[in-house]
């Protein structure tokens, strides 16, 4: 791997920084494996790896790699790209976070109208409707300012 080549990259320190950080995205309720691939993917100088080079780096099965970004590929984080000629697929850490926002948008709606329906099959009067309703408003909110901070954070890197 090119990564593993660079002068004065502490490998050692990379890989410690991989699984602390997936450590960290998996107390926060991200799946353990996509997390390591995931941080692997982020600390590679070209941002892509084949499933043979994540499994050699992490010291996993082609298997557990497999499942892992297909994992990472639903949640629209990484995407798989083929080189012309090439026979090994390259998984590459998204670079258009606006995909991933777009994305969770649309689960943020499809949220929003479950709690709705939700909301009118237990009554909104009742403990659970309460509750319902309170996580729709939540999921209508972050869906409005999800996107508007989005486009500020976008505007303020231009």
């Amino acid at each position: 791997m090119a990564d593993e080549a660079m002068p004065g990259r502490d490998e050692e320190a990379v890989r410690r920084f991989v699984e602390n950080f997936a450590v960290t995205m998996s107390e926060a309720g991200f799946p353990r494996m996509p997390a390591r691939v995931f941080v692997a993917l982020l600390v590679s100088e070209s941002g892509s790896r084949t499933a043979a080079e994540l499994a050699e780096f992490l010291k996993v099965s082609p298997a557990a790699i497999s499942g892992a970004v297909r994992y990472l590929m639903q949640v629209s984080l990484v995407g798989r790209e083929r080189e012309p000629g090439a026979r090994r697929d390259h998984y590459r850490v998204v670079e258009d976070w606006h995909e991933v926002m777009v994305r969770r948008d649309q689960v943020m709606q499809q949220w929003t109208a479950a709690m709705k329906e939700g909301i009118e099959t237990v009554g909104a009067d009742s403990e659970a409707g309460k509750r319902m309703e309170e996580m729709r408003d939540l999921f209508a909110f972050l869906g409005k300012e999800i996107p508007l901070l989005y486009e500020k954070w976008r505007a303020g890197r231009s």
